[in-house]
């Protein structure tokens, strides 16, 4: 059976990134990831990037996009995607979110996809708690995103975390938009009333039953990311890995 490869998201690592990027990437590199999804070059250009992750023997899964540079620049995106040789491109939040707002990111998302297919790159979008609300026909924003939009150019980077928060259960979204979520977001959540973010297999979130589904679901990349950490975020990174290498 053939594994699926583990990167780190480096959101994680967005204060050890500012202080020292390239150090932050050896660290990664150094706890066995296969690969990277980035929120930022840390200064550097896309070539500087890719000589370095050549060199770390990392590959450049994603990166996460404001959809206002996607709407503006995606030219110069999807052309340092290429130069790192990136499959994936993210759209990671949206500021404004009334109906309408909705209705403008789906219309966003399809123009977008389209654009990035042509390059040979995936457009995915990415999920927090809020877009579990339902509209006014009843349905969540997240399921309208993914019913109004085409499904071989919107793909999802369900995070399921954020899932979990908002009440859901991640597998059924997981099973729902199978051979659509070729990337997600691993986290876990404390078990307390707070439900703060956890290392992997530290909290109340069922990570092997996520982990099945999503072998099941045709997920190409098991992503780990950690929004806050009580300890060091590298330490976190890490002890997460290595709960996933176990199972």
């Amino acid at each position: 059976m053939v594994s699926i490869p583990i990167a780190a998201q480096m959101f994680t690592l967005r204060k050890e990134s500012e202080q020292d990027f390239e150090g932050t990437l050896r660290d990664v590199a150094k706890l066995g990831f296969d690969g990277v999804e980035f929120a930022g070059f840390g200064g550097l250009e896309a070539e500087e990037v890719k000589r370095l992750i050549d060199e770390l023997e990392l590959k450049a899964v994603s990166c996460h996009i404001p959809l206002e540079t996607l709407k503006t620049d995606l030219k110069q995106v999807l052309a340092d995607l290429k130069t790192l040789d990136c499959s994936y491109v993210v759209c990671p939040y949206i500021e404004n979110r009334d109906e309408a707002d909705y209705m403008n990111l789906i219309a966003d998302l399809n123009d977008i996809g389209v654009e990035c297919r042509k390059e040979g790159i995936t457009l995915c979008y990415h999920n927090h708690d809020f877009e579990l609300e339902r509209l006014n026909d009843g349905r969540t924003a997240l399921e309208t995103i993914f019913d109004e939009t085409d499904a071989y150019t919107v793909m999802s980077e369900f995070d399921v975390y954020w899932l979990k928060k908002a009440g859901e259960r991640p597998d059924d979204w997981i099973e729902r938009y199978a051979g659509r979520t070729p990337l997600l977001h691993l986290k876990d959540m404390t078990k307390d009333e707070e439900g703060f973010f956890a290392e992997l297999g530290t909290g109340g979130v069922d990570i092997p039953s996520i982990l099945d589904t999503g072998k099941d679901a045709g997920v190409k990349w098991w992503i780990i990311e950690q929004d806050e950490c009580r300890q060091s975020p590298l330490k976190s990174l890490e002890t997460s890995i290595n709960y996933l290498r176990q199972y």
